[in-house]
């Protein structure tokens, strides 16, 4: 069956389009790489996998609970409108909910694709091409294993959020490689990965799970190359282009940590949209997941060298500022780590 059945809302509403200028970039330096780079490009030949072989479809998902996700997981759980629903009820939202979650996951996926094919135009170094050549498929794989999910599992898809669509526009569109690199490889990738982890290490479903965890392990090579390639770059940068960026990154956490209302799910449900949205805010649970988010993003933007005063009150505001001294790259190993141990389980 078409893409097109499976959206709650219809595509013709949905569908997007718009125009950018790229600067193409053509290098006639092969040999002189830099060795991390070169490294990281050779670690992404080798961890290339097939979504059709390496994760076991034959898996099913629970009807009343497709990923087996706790219930206090659901932005609305324990607020007088979840209260008055059916059982039937909070299936259906349960359905929808997490539909809706790895929807967003397929587009971003998308826009990655997109993103990272532009990377290789016009990014100046012959290394971070050829690496950016291995994110492209990476991308493309991630975007069949969510489309697979969600098309022969779920059976239920959901267009793209105004706020992620937002966010893709600002981070394709700018001309400048770098503001490429530090849209997606630092932030979207950064906030996939807190994302995607959520439902890696609570999902009792273990097809949920995997699909997951196999994607980690190819953003957390993401995530290192963004912070490679900026943390030489932003040195050179004047403090105007300097300060533009950090206003940039400012915007855009802001925008990231505002989104997460599902708007879209309570319209779809018919459910009281106004006060699905202030339970969802008022939730501890959201709360925590929102400030969770950022535990990939804080510490790489400290990393690579954008850590003026304008970050550092925006991060104090929202209250992720001690997220700064964590070991992003401890993470990072530990994703692949988990990917493996998922793999042993399936042997």
């Amino acid at each position: 069956m078409s893409s097109t059945y499976r959206y709650q809302i219809p595509v013709e509403q949905t569908q997007w389009k718009f125009e950018g200028k790229n600067e193409t970039i053509l290098t006639w330096e092969y040999e002189d790489g830099r060795e991390k780079l070169l490294n990281l490009y050779d670690k992404g030949k080798k961890q290339q996998w097939d979504a059709a072989t390496r994760i076991d479809w034959t898996q099913d998902l629970d009807p009343e609970n497709p990923m087996m996700l706790d219930d206090r997981a659901v932005p609305i759980w324990g607020s007088p409108v979840w209260n008055r629903l059916t059982d039937k009820e909070r299936t259906r939202v349960r359905h929808n909910l997490q539909a809706q979650t790895l929807s967003q996951f397929m587009h971003g996926e998308q826009g990655a694709l997109i993103a990272t094919a532009k990377i290789v135009q016009t990014v100046p170094g012959v290394d971070a091409k050829f690496y950016a050549a291995t994110q492209v498929m990476d991308e493309a794989r991630h975007v069949e294993a969510y489309a697979r999910l969600l098309h022969e599992k779920f059976e239920l898809a959901y267009p793209i959020t105004p706020g992620l669509k937002t966010l893709l526009e600002q981070t394709i569109s700018d001309r400048r490689w770098d503001m490429t690199y530090l849209g997606m490889q630092i932030l979207i990738e950064g906030l996939a990965l807190a994302a995607f982890q959520r439902i890696r290490d609570t999902a009792k479903n273990p097809l949920a799970s995997a699909v997951n965890a196999y994607v980690m392990q190819d953003e957390a090579r993401h995530v290192a190359f963004g912070r490679l390639a900026l943390r030489e770059y932003y040195p050179e940068l004047s403090d105007a282009e300097r300060d533009e960026r950090e206003e940039f990154v400012v915007e855009a956490c802001y925008h990231m940590r505002d989104r997460f209302n599902q708007r879209e799910v309570w319209e779809t449900l018919g459910l009281p949209v106004e006060e699905c949205i202030q339970a969802t805010l008022q939730s501890d649970q959201m709360r925590q997941f929102r400030t969770r988010l950022f535990t990939r993003i804080v510490p790489t933007v400290k990393d690579i060298g954008l850590w003026g005063q304008r970050v550092q009150k925006a991060y104090g505001d929202m209250g992720v500022l001690d997220f700064a001294s964590i070991d992003a790259e401890a993470l990072l190993d530990n994703d692949n780590k988990v990917a493996e141990e998922f793999d042993a389980r399936r042997r």
